[in-house]
């Protein structure tokens, strides 16, 4: 993957403070609905054909009133500086190139996550990230959260090397941003009061399929307006999204498949997902929760 463009400015390197107690606290009270959340009820509506009631009403009421107190970080972090921190600051940029323009022509405005390395542990508003978990992201402080031995692990234990399969990573978790601002995360967040463990994991599962494929789009854009690919990148993506499928998980941790406990998809599953976002360039063909088979 070609790596000379831009550095993101979105990147936080905390790595050097994880683990240790940081003062202070921010309390996050109630918030008010703004014209931003209409834009983005009308985006959802123009690419899911989600009605746009739906997703004021659940933007509305995202904060239960309650204060949710948000360890502060010590203070200003510091950029990556190096190869694979800066690696990380170039992906997370492209992405900002694509859906930035994604946004702006469905009409809307594209909010930039941010980004932080850690190391181990680390305090988020989603509660106590830990390396354990793999990359994460937190909607309620609209942060990706990557412990970079991820990568390690996913070249030595996944047998899915490559700077490229590393950039998928990346770019999933953006598209759950995605999928944050867009609201189906909170929609789907309520019907988890409302389903059986055994229902709520196949509405899981489209969640997922939904970031593999918008990481696919990304992809797709990246390629078409840039050319960062290189010969063997798409491959290096897809082994890693193989690599990562339930039943792959499964399989090597307890020698036996449990598709009704699956919660991010197969392994055949999320290649699919990120070949058609891939293929396709579009967010409306992501639309997993239409779809009749996965």
């Amino acid at each position: 993957m070609r790596t000379d463009g831009r550095e993101s400015d979105n990147v936080e390197d905390r790595r050097a403070e994880s683990g240790r107690g940081m003062p202070g606290a921010i309390r996050m009270g109630r918030g008010g609905l703004g014209i931003g959340a209409i834009v983005l009820a009308l985006i959802a509506t123009f690419v899911f054909g989600i009605d746009p009631r739906v997703v004021l009403g659940l933007l509305g009421g995202m904060d239960s009133g309650a204060p949710t107190q948000v360890q502060a970080p010590a203070g200003p972090a510091p950029k990556p500086a190096d190869d694979i921190g800066r690696f990380v600051s170039v992906v997370l940029a492209d992405t900002e190139d694509t859906w930035r323009a994604a946004f702006r022509e469905a009409g809307g405005t594209y909010r930039e996550p941010k980004l932080v390395l850690f190391s181990g542990l680390y305090p988020t508003a989603c509660g106590m990230g830990q390396s354990a978990a793999g990359p994460f992201y937190c909607p309620q402080d609209e942060m990706v959260y990557i412990d970079l031995s991820f990568f390690r692990q996913l070249q030595e234990q996944f047998r899915a090397p490559g700077d490229f399969a590393q950039a998928y990573v990346i770019a999933h978790e953006v598209g759950h941003h995605v999928q944050n601002l867009l609201g189906i995360m909170e929609k789907t967040a309520q019907l988890r009061q409302r389903m059986s463990e055994r229902e709520y994991n196949d509405v899981s599962v489209r969640v997922e399929l939904q970031a593999d494929c918008f990481a696919g789009v990304w992809a797709h854009h990246a390629q078409r307006e840039r050319k960062i690919l290189e010969p063997g990148d798409l491959e290096e993506a897809l082994r890693a999204a193989s690599a990562i499928g339930d039943d792959v998980l499964q399989k090597r941790s307890q020698g036996y498949v449990v598709p009704d406990s699956f919660t991010h998809g197969s392994a055949a599953q999320r290649t699919r997902w990120f070949r058609v976002g891939y293929e396709r360039g579009s967010m409306q063909a992501c639309n997993t929760f239409q779809a009749r088979e996965l």
